[in-house]
């Protein structure tokens, strides 16, 4: 059931990086990020409230409080410069390049979390790097 998540969400990213080339045109980047980022914090309330997740908020403990917000730092640092690179760059550049994040999550799990590291998911995130670099040159 994960895979149909992941490809769920590799296709609303696709979406969301050509709606948001449209919507930044002419719009100053960090505007457009907070507009957006304002439409995506009541969607997540909303199916929060409405499939009643919001009523466990209690039994989060202090490490999940502190990894969910430095997420959501991270989260917010990564749309601030994505939405100011759609703004002035390609969209058929920007986003290969933002999707070297799966390269960085791939490392970062193995270094970080302990995940193994197969010779497919290595060999998948050499291909995502040369796929990257062969866009750009």
């Amino acid at each position: 059931m994960w895979k149909f998540y992941a490809v769920g969400s590799a296709f609303f990213a696709a979406l969301t990086a050509l709606l948001a080339k449209k919507g930044v045109a002419g719009v100053d980047s960090n505007l457009a990020t907070a507009i957006r980022t304002t439409v995506v914090l009541a969607l997540a309330w909303g199916i929060a409230l409405w499939g009643g997740a919001a009523g466990k908020l209690r039994e989060l403990n202090r490490e999940n409080l502190v990894f969910l917000i430095l997420s959501g730092l991270a989260t917010g640092a990564s749309w601030l410069l994505y939405f100011k690179a759609l703004q002035i760059g390609d969209v058929s550049k920007v986003a290969p390049i933002d999707k070297l994040s799966v390269v960085l999550t791939i490392v970062l799990g193995i270094l970080v979390l302990g995940e193994p590291a197969d010779p497919k998911t290595l060999a998948g995130g050499a291909l995502i790097a040369a796929g990257t670099l062969v866009i750009l040159s």
